[in-house]
């Protein structure tokens, strides 16, 4: 199935009817690459974080959602700040942190297990219809569904009881209209 327009999948969200749809969502901008060899996931001050034109994209992805009333059932999100903070920015529901989405650039050796992780959570939702978004990071997005995400871009699949199956892409310049 090819992928579908932008219009298309905000059509979907908006009227999910019986489907589970779930937006993965890079976060917003973020100046730099990876994280300070410093890093502690307790402290924002030794992570890379949304610049202020990360914040007004954080914002207006949330715009998006509720410009086109996109009923949001649940948001999930990497510990990480940055992803904590689009999500909190955007605005569309209560951000539960999710370590399975927590980024595993510097260590690869848990990709196969946080995939896998994420994966069966989103099986065993499928009988749970609406939209739940998850913020997260390029690499979790593309060990997902081999798209390399820009910030602020999603992805958004479909959930049911045996398989995710990629709808097509929303750019965050394509969020707004």
């Amino acid at each position: 199935m090819p992928p579908l327009t932008p219009d298309a999948l905000w059509d979907q969200l908006q009227e999910p009817g019986d489907t589970l749809y779930v937006v993965l969502i890079r976060h917003a901008l973020a100046p730099g690459t990876g994280d300070p060899t410093n890093f502690q996931l307790t402290d924002c001050t030794t992570q890379r974080n949304l610049s202020a034109a990360g914040r007004s994209q954080a914002q207006q992805i949330g715009q998006a959602f509720r410009d086109r009333h996109v009923v949001v059932q649940q948001v999930l999100s990497s510990q990480w700040c940055r992803c904590l903070e689009t999500a909190e920015l955007m605005d569309v529901g209560t951000v539960e942190p999710y370590p399975p989405l927590n980024s595993f650039f510097r260590d690869r050796s848990t990709a196969e297990a946080q995939i896998t992780a994420v994966k069966q959570y989103l099986l065993s939702q499928a009988d749970h219809p609406g939209v739940t978004i998850m913020v997260t990071h390029q690499v979790n997005i593309t060990g997902l569904t081999d798209i390399v995400p820009q910030s602020g871009e999603a992805v958004v699949l479909q959930v049911e009881a045996s398989e995710l199956t990629q709808m097509g892409q929303l750019r965050p310049e394509l969020s707004s209209r």
